[in-house]
């Protein structure tokens, strides 16, 4: 009976794990696109004459890759640790069912 009680408590806690990582996802999408939206607003109100220097805008492209790259790896590591913590407990939650039903026989 405990084996069940573990089972049904790493379901509820890997929900919760995935509520919020897609909750973290959501708020990162949302960065990405105010970043876009400000990019492309600069973009077109530059001033005709003196346009943006080449270099500069090079350079925000870098950053706005390297922030994606970092979101995306940030979400792979919550995904990793989630599966991790998921498979801890469903080992302890048989190995616990297996220690119960051993010293039971003896």
């Amino acid at each position: 009976m405990s084996s069940t009680s573990g089972v049904s408590g790493t379901s509820s806690q890997s929900n919760t794990s995935t509520q919020s990582s897609a909750t973290s996802s959501l708020s990162s999408l949302a960065n990405e696109q105010t970043f876009l939206q400000l990019l492309v607003s600069q973009i077109q109100n530059q001033d005709p004459l003196n346009p943006t220097d080449s270099t500069q805008f090079l350079s925000q492209l870098t950053e706005f890759s390297q922030l994606e790259q970092m979101i995306n790896m940030h979400t792979d590591l919550d995904t990793i640790a989630s599966n991790s913590t998921a498979q801890l407990q469903a080992t302890q939650a048989t190995e616990s069912g297996t220690n119960a039903t051993s010293n039971t026989s003896n």
